[in-house]
This record gives C-alpha cells, sequence and structure tokens, in this order.
C-alpha cells in the first residue's frame, strides 16, 4: 500500500469530500457564508479563499492519499485569515499561534495511521516556519458531524485548555511536543479526524 502526502493547492482542491470543497464555515464570516451559500458560490469562495493565503503566507493544508486515492486532508491558517473563529465567545486565537481549522480521514481509510501522519504533517511544517504552537476551538458537546473537532478528542491528542468555556473552549497544542508524539497516539488521532463532516450551519455562535 503506497501512501503519500502533499500541500492542499489549487490543482488538487478537487480532490477534498465533495461536502468539503464547498464549505466556507471557517473562511468567511456568518454572513458572507450565508450570502455565499444562496448565491450559490461556496465553492468559489473556497478556491479564492485558498488563493489568497498561499499567495500571502503559503501552505494552508495537507493532502494524505493511499495508492493515489484521496484518503483525508486536514486546513490550518493564522487566525487573521479565519474570520469565522472571531465569532467564538473563547476568541482570539494567541498571536503566535496557528489554527487548526478542520480535518478530516475518509471512513474507508481509518485504522491506518493517517491522522497521525497529517498531524505530524502539520506539525513540522509549521515548525520550519518558526511557528510556535497550533491553537484549534473544539466543541464540549460534540455529538455528530462538524466542522468543529470534538473538545476531548482534541484534548487525548496532547492539546491543552488555554481558555475554558462549556461549550466551546479554546485549546493549544505547542509544537516542540507535537513533532515528538508517540505511535500510541494513533488511535486518538484516528478518531480526531475520522469525523464525517457534512455542510455545516452558519448561524452566529
Amino acid at each position: 500500500m503506497g501512501r503519500r502526502m502533499v500541500p492542499l493547492t489549487l490543482d488538487n482542491l478537487s480532490d477534498l469530500p465533495s461536502t468539503c470543497r464547498g464549505c466556507v464555515f471557517w473562511e468567511l464570516d456568518p454572513v458572507s457564508g450565508e450570502a455565499a451559500i444562496r448565491s450559490s458560490k461556496p465553492e468559489l469562495e473556497k478556491e479564492s479563499w485558498i488563493s489568497t493565503v498561499l499567495l500571502d503566507w503559503g501552505s494552508c493544508g495537507r493532502l494524505v492519499y493511499v495508492d493515489e486515492a484521496p484518503a483525508g486532508f486536514v486546513l490550518y491558517a493564522p487566525p487573521a485569515y479565519v474570520p469565522r473563529s472571531l465569532a467564538f465567545p473563547t476568541s482570539p486565537v494567541a498571536p503566535d499561534a496557528v489554527q487548526l481549522m478542520t480535518a478530516r480521514v475518509l471512513p474507508e481509510f481509518q485504522g491506518q495511521g493517517l491522522g497521525r501522519v497529517l498531524v505530524q504533517g502539520v506539525a513540522k511544517d509549521l515548525t520550519r516556519r518558526g511557528v510556535k504552537a497550533i491553537e484549534a476551538f473544539g466543541d464540549a458537546r460534540w455529538e455528530g458531524p462538524s466542522c468543529v473537532l470534538p473538545a476531548d478528542h482534541l484534548l487525548a491528542v496532547g492539546f491543552k485548555t488555554v481558555r475554558p468555556h462549556r461549550r466551546y473552549p479554546r485549546l493549544r497544542l505547542e509544537l516542540r511536543s507535537a513533532v515528538s508524539w508517540r505511535a500510541e497516539m494513533e488511535g486518538a488521532l484516528e478518531r480526531l479526524l475520522g469525523a464525517v463532516q457534512k455542510e455545516p450551519s452558519l448561524r452566529p455562535l
């Protein structure tokens, strides 16, 4: 079984799962996101966002392939490029951190260590670029598919709560520890990235 991981670009954007290609939950503020959905142009907004981040900041995602089939992805960016984050009660993300926005391993590829591969790839990429930490908003009441990752699973893979909240705590992972994660974290990472996503609600939080 061959596997490879590559940066997300406009050329391979079509390899994201169909429900994720047109999802602009994180990329736009709630009002703009609703407008994009009403105008049936969320895919164009997603492409525009990725193009802007690539030009201004650089790589903002990773795709993993198994035997050339898309198997999963992770998306991340500095908080200045993630307007939706300001709608969370525990914002803002710390200025020295990059935000882990969302991620997914497709169900048929779970249990192969791909979650660990993706997150360690992000950690190594950001460490090379001088980033000190990754932060994410977790959902403490996560019950099903969502663009907001489960808080319990973020804690399970090494994130620490830096601003508690009954529903949306903000969590942080220092990159010096992320790069040295051990193999036994693989199962927790698979659960973290394995949640099947769907089109989210764009209502204000």
